[in-house]
């Protein structure tokens, strides 16, 4: 467990470019992200980060001020992938899901 953890936080830095982008918990399928980047490049980090960690890929759950809060979802429960609002869950990124 501390192995997948160490490499969601590493996979997090790697994928943040020039954004100040962060995973600042990981909790079970939760996520919580610290983000000052647009909208659609949260989501899309959020999506990439989900599916490092063996997941479909993230459904939006809130946002207060610069964090956001994803719950990563597996394919077998059913569950529509929500994207924040006013963006899109981008084709690549779901790109063989159920």
């Amino acid at each position: 467990m501390k192995k997948i953890l160490l490499l969601s936080i590493v996979s997090s830095f790697i994928l943040t470019g020039c954004y100040p982008t962060s995973v600042d918990m990981s909790l079970g399928n939760m996520r919580l992200i610290t983000s000052s980047a647009d909208p659609q490049d949260t989501e899309n980090f959020a999506m990439k980060t989900c599916k490092n960690d063996f997941y479909e890929g993230a459904s939006f759950l809130s946002k207060a001020g610069k964090e956001y809060r994803f719950k990563c979802v597996k394919a077998e429960e059913n569950e529509v992938l929500i994207p924040i609002p006013g963006t899109t869950i981008n084709p690549e990124n779901t790109a063989g899901a159920k």
